[in-house]
This record gives structure tokens, sequence and C-alpha cells, in this order.
């Protein structure tokens, strides 16, 4: 069973590795330009079949489950964002065709 060190990767390069791609993820979140249409569903959290493998793994897979939920919610603010950026965009582009139009006199 791993350790509180090894969980929290203090002293596991391969956990220390998962922290920054978390750091990045959680970067993805964060609105504005750069980021429209970035949005990128989080990967479904792994559940073992086998008993022995969940209680001897509880505190890791209920982290895993614990960030899914987070990064869901993070999703779902990103796909609003980028809707509302979306239908403002469409906005601006038909006004756009619209004094293009005008100015072909059609």
């Amino acid at each position: 069973m791993p350790t509180i060190k090894e969980i929290t990767g203090l002293r596991n390069p391969r956990l220390t590795g998962l922290l920054r791609l978390q750091a990045l993820a959680l970067l993805a979140c964060v609105p504005g330009p750069g980021f429209a249409a970035s949005c990128l569903a989080p990967a479904r959290p792994f559940l073992p079949s086998d008993s022995p493998a969940v209680l001897n793994y509880a505190d890791l897979i209920r982290g895993d489950f614990e960030d899914y939920i987070q990064d869901i919610q993070c999703y779902f603010r990103c796909l609003d964002e980028e809707r509302a950026r979306a239908f403002e965009e469409a906005r601006e582009v038909s006004e756009d065709y619209g004094r293009f139009l005008q100015l072909l006199g059609d």
C-alpha cells in the first residue's frame, strides 16, 4: 500500500509528474481568448473490478474521483464560456456580413 509521502508525490517522481499535469489541467480552466475552443473533457476515473485492489488503493481511487468531479465542473464552465464566445462572434460576423451586402447594394 502506498505511503502518504508517495501519494503526495514528495518522494515519488512519477506522482510529482502527475501533480505537474494536474497544474496544467487547471490552467486549461482559465478563461480567456487564448483558451477558446480548448475545452478538453477529463478522462473517466478507473475503478478496479476486484475488491482487494479497491481496498488497497481506496485513497488513490477516491482522489481520482474527486479530481474528476472538479475537472468535469471546469469542463462544463469552459463549454459554457466557449458557447457564449461563439454566439457573440456569430452575431458580430452576421453584422459584418450585413454591412458587406449593403456595400454591394444587395
